[in-house]
């Protein structure tokens, strides 16, 4: 035992946790906690971001690429209000973050002193937890709380936020070993197993719907498994991309808003859904009360506060994914065969299959040239607009963790950072970085992060000089109304790269981007790729919001319809 300051404590503890890379931005009240960061640069890597945001970012990336908890680090005031995006990023997708924050002393709390926010509470509902540590005696097992708190069951962010005398102060200091993080199994009921099994074994037509949440728990063996034995189709939400291959012929592709026909559809006539860690949001299931009404719904997920909130099931079962499809998957002693229904899906996908018109430089372009020159290895980012919803159509992902996208909250400008932190959590990984032009606007500010570490990311801006999906919708149901949609300026994005200390590339055709994009694959630093599209180009297929998945349409739906 010997006696440690609280900025020390704070380093220790990351060390015990085995946190290599930290993202953060200094500042008067966290400068001791720097300090000791200095002394400690070689056992703990900081990246210094361009803004708190990034720095939020960062970490979400870096645990989402590596399923490692993410940290990151800032100063009191604006410094700890500029990680709330992030932060309520990373709980709307379930992420793993530890955010460490310095107040002022506690002498100066509720004083309305300089630089002084109650980050503890702001955060309180976006958070798994948030504490504020006014004693040092409380320091280490907070930290140490913090860490679990975050991994256990559903993942998620904490915040720490500690007064800048504690960070000062002395106390004593024992190391400590963190304890594995179990599995959540104990509500893993047998007649649930049993019940799940029952409604397996009468289903003439059954489909599986994978969520987040398979990722998350690190289940894609489990579930290929569980695949193969119940002989069902398979369709994934935004989330749950790499999961299941996305090359198996028993895939039908994304279900939602902009999910195939053939997913769609196929939901609507399934008698047996099985829902796999995702939790019904209203961009999958379009009209709730109407979802999958031919179907009896089984939902597997590891938060109870799941079952029956946005739809109504008829069983489920509540625990680790994997470990619930391992028991599944133990007790289910025959193999199912659906052939009539399997091949009535096939037909669907062959009736309905994703296409777009093949003239000049476009979105779906892009993403498939992307996907062909890193022959779907690629650890693939985005931010929020319609080059997310292409990425997630066009790129096919066969493993888990290699779509890195802000789902529930939709955050623009989340890109960037969670690149730059997935190539810090993965360096032996190609990172792309999907944006559109309104997003990169946003915190563009990160290439010079990445220039900064000669980090080398790709970030291709998809560019139509408007805010492309809210420019869809207006189209399509506020009657060509461009309200405040248009980016049409004189903006450059490649010199713009260029002088943040990147390399650009401006490109306007499909053999322009090949050829800049080859080159990017090759540079030893970031790129971005400002590449010009349509500004009427559109996702299809595409389900109405409020309205039910039968109701998809496409771009040939569209037309024959204005005829």
């Amino acid at each position: 035992m010997k006696q440690l300051t609280g900025s020390e404590i704070i380093i220790e503890c990351l060390k015990e946790q085995g946190v290599d890379t930290v993202f953060g931005y200094p500042g008067g009240t966290i400068l001791n906690v720097y300090d000791e960061l200095y002394k400690h640069q070689k056992e703990i890597n900081h990246v210094l971001t361009s803004h708190e945001q990034g720095a939020a970012h960062a970490a979400d990336g870096y645990a989402r690429a590596t399923g490692k908890v993410g940290v990151c680090m800032a100063t009191s005031g604006p410094g700890a209000t500029n990680l709330v995006t992030g932060i309520a990023t990373a709980y709307m997708d379930s992420v793993p973050v530890v955010a460490i924050t310095a107040n002022v002393g506690v002498p100066l709390l509720g004083r309305d002193s300089f630089q002084e926010v109650d980050i503890a509470g702001v955060v309180m509902p976006i958070t798994k937890h948030s504490f504020i540590v006014k004693d040092i005696k409380d320091l280490a097992v907070t930290i140490r709380k913090a860490f679990k708190i975050a991994k256990t069951g559903r993942p998620g962010p904490v915040l720490v936020d500690v007064t800048k005398d504690v960070t000062a102060n002395k106390t004593d200091y024992t190391p400590m070993t963190p304890e594995p993080i179990a599995r959540s199994t104990e509500h893993i009921r047998g007649k649930d197993i049993d019940k799940a099994i029952e409604m397996i074994s009468k289903a003439k037509r059954p489909m599986i719907m994978v969520g987040g949440g398979a990722v998350i728990s690190g289940a894609q063996s489990e579930l290929r498994e569980f695949v193969e034995k119940i002989n069902a189709p398979v369709c994934d939400t935004l989330m749950g991309k790499g999961a299941f291959d996305g090359n198996d012929e028993l895939y039908t592709g994304m279900v939602g808003m902009h999910g195939t026909k053939a997913s769609n559809l196929s939901v609507v006539e399934c008698d047996l859904l099985v829902v796999i860690g995702a939790r019904f949001s209203d961009r999958v299931t379009g009209n709730a009360s109407k979802f999958a009404r031919k179907a009896k719904i089984l939902q597997i997920d590891v938060d109870a506060a799941e079952i029956n909130k946005n739809v109504k099931v008829h069983a489920s079962i509540i625990g680790d994914i994997k470990s619930v499809l391992e028991m599944l998957n133990h007790k289910i002693t025959k193999e199912y065969k659906h052939p009539e229904w399997i091949e009535h899906v096939k037909g669907l996908e062959a009736k309905f299959p994703l296409h777009y018109k093949e003239e000049g430089l476009c979105g779906p372009s892009i993403i498939e040239s992307v996907y062909k020159q890193t022959d779907g290895k690629a650890i693939i980012t985005t931010d929020v607009g319609q080059h997310q919803m292409w990425a997630a159509q066009y790129y096919k992902y066969s493993k888990p963790r290699t779509l890195i996208t802000s789902g529930g909250l939709g955050t623009m400008g989340f890109g960037i950072g969670a690149c730059i932190g997935a190539k810090y959590g993965k360096p032996d990984k190609i990172c792309v970085n999907i944006a559109g032009d309104g997003c990169f606007r946003m915190n563009m500010q990160e290439i010079m992060t990445a220039a900064r570490y000669n980090v080398p990311i790709i970030e291709i801006v998809v560019n139509n000089h408007v805010l492309g999906m809210v420019r869809q919708w207006q189209t399509l149901f506020y009657g060509e109304r461009y309200s405040n949609t248009v980016l049409e300026d004189n903006a450059d994005f490649a010199k713009m790269a260029d002088a943040m200390g990147a390399t650009g590339y401006k490109v306007t055709t499909q053999e322009e981007f090949d050829e800049a994009f080859k080159k990017a694959l090759e540079a030893k630093g970031p790129v971005v790729i400002d590449a010009q599209i349509g500004k009427d180009d559109k996702v299809f297929p595409m389900v109405p919001g409020g309205a039910t998945l039968e109701e998809v349409f496409d771009g040939d739906d569209l037309e024959k319809k204005n005829k």
